[in-house]
């Protein structure tokens, strides 16, 4: 071959490689926008659906299992419904519908949307932090469902009895006798230990054996062979490989679903949202037809309700308190999700269908749970609430405990913690979105040109974050950062974001806002809603928050104390997560031009850039806003709307 045509081969093949990489390139800019979007630059969901499970899947988490039945139990059962759905209506579904519909207006994620209130910006970044402080926990739990599902693929669960290679002397799933009277050759008695009367072949005297309770095998695989659990917080261990593995697999199921952005994860939701309430019902069906179940469902919800308790105030605060965790409230993924629907969309509709879906859930799981849980009491001869546990020890001891006791044991284990991996993982997609999302409105164009990497790059960077939590001392830093980051950050965030847009943005104007998107309403409409947002939530609320400090006590796990180290670490997490607020605050002051009082009079005033994301929408209201989508990245907008490099 002369040179000539080498160099003309040469120069095809390096323009065939640059035209594939143009190609590439924009394909990967633009896979997370749809022809049809109305948003090109941002995009928007596929279809309605995607959203409203994707909302549910969210809303609808772990807690709705393990952690409602219970208070219903405790709080008086069905009895505790009442104030539940007071506190729904009175701070839930307004602090709900008022993140839906910020979101959606300015197509917004939760940071970036405070152009509303630049004052308040810390506000978003509180929530985003906190989010990232419980993704990286929560994963953990989904690692432990991994775990447990892969090891009910055996004929009998591992659980199921008391293995020599891990029980000690003290697994039992019956009171274990200590000692006991024996009868003497003088005609008298007296009390021996068990080993000695066994030792010397005597037997007890009817009714004077003494017990001590024993432990489950259930808890017993739980603490010794899944958490190899350590001492307490001050002995780390090493890292439990098997529970690594099953960290490393969650991390990448997260990643899969969401390499596209919400194009990819509303499409998995079908599935995941959706088969929690297939497992659920199976399990109910199952339950109902078990002896004993309906002694369960008595205490859960039936003729042992206690309509007295109405009259204690902790019922009423531990309602406010499932309301406001349930819904997910205040952590950021209920503003970031929303920024992707269409700007007309009706989100006064949908917070209401996702609102009442979580609570029925809440509902219907405790029939679930409590049948079987009624089960189990009746064939170990115990009261219900003997045997009822919430949190871990719901999910991981007492219900495994009482699954390996029905015929077909591991079938119904495995659809067990199945429907718990799907339950989180709906909730975690959301909380990676939420992260992305900022991630998207702060560098749009990088984000554009390199989504995967960014999406997988968080998710590798959250992975190694929980490793600590795998541990053999893993259990006490998930306990730990629950205790301290899924607490009083999320209540100050939420004070403070419908304090900012009801009372300083202004309530009737944020009503205004919605009703570019739904359509004017009556003013009778808005009469619940105002009085909701002006005065009840932020007052509900408050109440909370000052009752949560009030009631503080030290974390501690299976009863073992934490250090002082650890306490002291858990108030650092939280600080760091709500030490923004004020910063961000002293830093929009600083950057104001004017006397100080000018100052802070301009950052409570909207940015330039605040309003619909697109021109259309905008009405006369917004006519002269600034263009936000010509915002470049490194760059802000300052409060006078000229943008001033970082």
């Amino acid at each position: 071959m002369d040179r000539g045509r080498l160099t003309e081969y040469i120069w095809s093949c390096w323009s065939w490689r640059h035209r594939f990489c143009q190609k590439v390139t924009a394909s990967s800019e633009n896979f997370h926008v749809g022809e049809n979007d109305e948003n090109q630059e941002r995009g928007n969901w596929s279809k309605k659906s995607d959203y409203l499970l994707s909302m549910v899947g969210y809303a609808v988490g772990l807690g709705n299992v393990w952690r409602f039945p219970y208070l219903t139990y405790t709080n008086g059962g069905g009895a505790f419904l009442i104030p539940y759905a007071i506190m729904l209506a009175l701070a839930g579904l307004p602090l709900f519908f008022l993140e839906c519909s910020l979101g959606q207006f300015a197509s917004l994620g939760p940071v970036s949307v405070w152009r509303i209130l630049p004052l308040f910006q810390g506000v978003g970044i509180t929530m985003v932090l906190i989010s990232i402080f419980v993704t990286i926990y929560y994963n953990v739990i989904i690692a432990y469902s991994l775990y447990y599902l892969f090891a009910s693929f055996q004929s009998v669960l591992p659980w199921a009895n008391c293995s020599s290679s891990w029980a000690d002397d003290n697994c039992s799933r019956q009171p274990i006798v200590t000692g006991c009277r024996v009868s003497t050759d003088t005609g008298g008695d007296m009390f021996m230990n068990i080993s000695w009367v066994n030792s010397n072949n005597f037997t007890c005297l009817n009714g004077s054996e003494v017990f001590r309770p024993g432990q489950l095998p259930s808890e017993q695989y739980w603490d010794k062979v899944t958490l190899r659990r350590s001492s307490g917080m001050d002995e780390t261990g090493v890292i439990v490989w098997y529970l690594a593995l099953c960290l490393l697999l969650a991390w990448i199921i997260v990643g899969a679903a969401l390499f596209k952005g919400i194009k990819s994860s509303g499409k998995v939701v079908y599935f995941t949202a959706l088969f929690p309430y297939v497992v659920l019902l199976i399990l109910l069906i199952r339950g109902a037809t078990l002896e004993g179940a309906s002694k369960g469902i008595s205490y859960y919800i039936g003729a042992q309700s206690n309509f007295t308790k109405l009259r204690e105030a902790e019922v009423w605060k531990d309602a406010a308190t499932q309301i406001f965790y349930s819904l997910s409230v205040a952590w950021g993924g209920l503003v970031a999700l929303s920024s992707y629907n269409k700007f007309n969309n009706n989100c006064y509709s949908d917070a209401i269908i996702v609102c009442l879906t979580n609570c029925l859930t809440s509902v219907f799981a405790g029939f679930a749970i409590f049948s079987i849980l009624g089960h189990m009491a009746h064939i170990s001869g115990k009261e219900v609430s003997q045997v009822v546990k919430s949190g871990f020890d719901l999910a991981f001891i007492a219900y495994p405990e009482a699954l390996a006791q029905l015929p077909g044991g591991p079938f119904w284990s495995i659809l067990f913690f199945f429907m718990l991996l799907t339950l989180g993982l709906d909730s975690q997609f959301a909380s990676i979105e939420t992260i992305t999302t900022t991630i998207q409105d702060l560098f749009p164009k990088a984000m554009k040109r390199m989504r995967v990497p960014i999406t997988l790059g968080c998710c590798l960077i959250l992975f190694l974050l929980g490793l600590v939590c795998v541990t053999q001392a893993g259990i006490y830093w998930v306990h730990l950062i629950d205790h301290f980051c899924a607490g009083w950050g999320i209540l100050i965030a939420a004070i403070l974001e419908i304090a900012g847009i009801i009372w300083i943005y202004g309530g009737n104007r944020f009503i205004e806002d919605i009703e570019m998107m739904i359509g004017a309403k009556r003013w009778l409409f808005w009469l619940w809603w105002r009085a909701c947002w002006f005065v009840i939530t932020p007052i509900l609320l408050s109440a909370i928050l000052v009752w949560s400090l009030v009631k503080f006590h030290r974390p501690n796990y299976a009863d073992i104390p934490y250090p002082d180290w650890g306490v002291a670490l858990g108030w650092c997490m939280i600080i760091f997560c709500i030490i923004w607020i004020p910063i961000m605050a002293i830093i929009k002051i600083v950057r104001a031009e004017g006397n100080i009082l000018q100052r802070i009079i301009k950052c409570c005033r909207p940015a330039s850039n605040w309003g619909p994301y697109l021109e259309k929408h905008r009405g006369e209201r917004y006519k002269d806003m600034a263009e936000p989508a010509k915002e470049t990245d490194h760059e802000i907008p300052t409060i006078s709307g000229t943008r001033k490099p970082e």
